[in-house]
């Protein structure tokens, strides 16, 4: 018995990648799942794209930009109203692997104590190279960071193992989980979201796990601009001082804005090359 997941798929101005990522769903091999697509009100023709490409798609049309937060959470509440049992966020710019989402399932389904699980991300452009393998939380300089980021795999992340945090870009959530720690805060502008949830998810006796075995590819910050643009470090860095004031201890606190306001600047220097 397979249970049914229910994979979120956000939009926004992005008809073409959310089609490719559409074209690779459907050479998966986990048989039980439903797409739903989350339309951000966007202006390039991408809801009628997407009806075209695929007449029995579900999508749902927001009247504006609801963020990465607000409109995962419209179909997060759809998706529970649809009796899933695992919901799958899932970035419009990716590729997906065969095995992936069995992979998830095989891997939440083996703990009940599993309420995240993420997958091994690639970059989608060189795709021997590492974009995402486990998360890292580093509490005492004030930075959220990804394992192995731009290195070369040589099979060195290859361990199922527990994460500091799961990346919004694939995350696979158990049913039971929402309904305990609720939505996305959306009070995030954008970033941070991801690594919020994980944290009340840690905090309510969860597992975050980094599954390798479940692979895909990621064209990487293509709505903000680029991996180092200026819109994307400015709203880390502001994402950041929210994340970390709400979980760290008083007596890391103190020294986070120097740090964050350093690494953030190294992160400018690179926008700017």
């Amino acid at each position: 018995m397979f249970p049914l997941v229910y994979i979120i798929i956000l939009n926004w101005n992005g008809k073409t990648d959310t089609i490719e990522c559409l074209h690779s769903l459907q050479t998966i091999s986990y048989p039980n799942y439903k797409i739903i697509i989350v339309d951000n009100a966007s202006g390039d023709g991408s809801v009628q794209a997407l009806r075209s490409e695929f007449p029995t798609l579900e999508i749902i049309e927001n009247q504006k930009n609801l963020r990465f937060a607000g409109g995962n959470n419209i179909g997060l509440r759809y998706a529970l109203e649809k009796n899933a049992e695992y919901v799958l966020l899932l970035n419009n710019d990716t590729i997906v692997e065969k095995n992936f989402l069995f992979e998830l399932v095989h891997c939440a389904e083996n703990d009940e104590r599993v309420g995240i699980a993420g997958a091994k991300i690639y970059y989608y452009t060189e795709k021997n190279k590492i974009w995402y393998a486990g998360g890292k939380i580093a509490w005492n300089i004030g930075w959220i960071s990804h394992r192995g980021i731009r290195e070369t795999d040589f099979n060195q992340y290859y361990q199922e193992e527990e994460t500091d945090y799961v990346t919004g870009c694939c995350m696979l959530l158990r049913r039971n989980l929402i309904e305990e720690i609720g939505l996305l805060d959306e009070a995030y502008f954008i970033y941070g979201e991801d690594a919020d949830w994980c944290m009340r998810a840690k905090n309510n006796g969860y597992k975050l796990m980094y599954v390798p075995t479940a692979k895909l590819y990621h064209k990487v910050s293509i709505s903000s601009g680029g991996n180092f643009s200026w819109f994307k470090n400015w709203n880390k860095l502001k994402s950041n001082f929210r994340f970390f004031f709400r979980y760290a201890k008083w007596y890391q606190i103190a020294l986070l804005p120097f740090a964050m306001v350093i690494k953030v600047t190294i992160s400018f220097i690179h926008a700017r090359k």
